[in-house]
């Protein structure tokens, strides 16, 4: 992983065109009318979040498509509050709530894509790989103070902005359906997130196509690229161990059947 991430930290702080963002606000448009908008909405622990992010997501850095493109993270996704509107509850339990705290803090101490993105990819590789409890190393692999996500976490601050990115993700039209959820220009892909980069190029209307564009040109790439397969997604209110638990007793269940006949 640590190659990876040195690569890829290369590659954004060369990346010709960095979005910025105040608070948490979606991107805006104003600076470049011809930017597609880019919003993904997920959890730290969700597995297909951390998968898109770490190998997907990051090709936006790769041939200069970043610069078409307003980046937009909201770190909640599936994430419930309680009728108290101040407690939640995460999907996959309380170390979830913590890294989507700590990445929300990041991008608020951090408003410059270069430098939170580099943070939030370190942190959902390591989920990747099974050891996200090993979050804080990434402070230093990437050579950054902790002084400011610490603050906000110790201040509560990292709590309120969650309570705004519930807010934000709430409102999403049409409502999400499950995570990771990929919006281009307003519109959500459903489960055909990985190809957005083709709604990307297509949805440019600009004159500095980037050349990545060129492989997705073609009007059936992505009817190409799709297989059928399970979905690939965290649905709400559902966790993944409690539906391996299901399919564990369906297959034993059918096991016992099978050795009384």
């Amino acid at each position: 992983m640590a190659s990876k991430l040195l690569l890829f930290v290369f590659l954004v702080g060369f990346a010709s065109s960095s979005s910025e963002f105040s608070g948490i606000s979606l991107p805006s448009s104003s600076s470049d009318s011809q930017k597609v908008s880019l919003g993904l909405y997920y959890e730290s622990l969700c597995p297909y979040c951390s998968s898109f992010i770490v190998n997907h997501l990051v090709k936006l850095f790769e041939d200069d498509l970043i610069s078409i493109v307003d980046l937009h993270l909201s770190p909640w996704g599936n994430t419930k509050l309680r009728p108290d509107n101040v407690t939640v509850v995460c999907q996959h339990g309380a170390f979830e709530c913590l890294l989507d705290t700590v990445e929300a803090c990041a991008i608020d101490a951090w408003p410059k894509l270069s430098d939170h993105f580099p943070f939030i990819f370190c942190i959902e590789s390591l989920v990747t790989e099974h050891k996200y409890d090993k979050w804080e190393t990434c402070y230093e692999k990437l050579n950054l103070n902790s002084k400011p996500v610490t603050d906000c976490l110790n201040s509560g601050h990292g709590n309120e902005l969650q309570l705004q990115y519930a807010a934000e993700t709430n409102a999403l039209q049409p409502p999400h359906k499950y995570v990771p959820w990929v919006v281009v220009d307003g519109q959500p892909l459903y489960e055909d997130y990985e190809n957005f980069i083709s709604y990307i190029c297509k949805a440019y209307k600009g004159n500095k196509t980037p050349s990545a564009c060129a492989k997705y040109s073609s009007g059936n790439a992505i009817h190409r690229v799709k297989v059928k397969r399970f979905p690939q997604v965290c649905h709400k209110g559902v966790k993944m161990w409690d539906v391996l638990e299901r399919i564990k007793t369906a297959l034993s269940s059918w096991i016992g059947i099978a050795g009384l006949l």
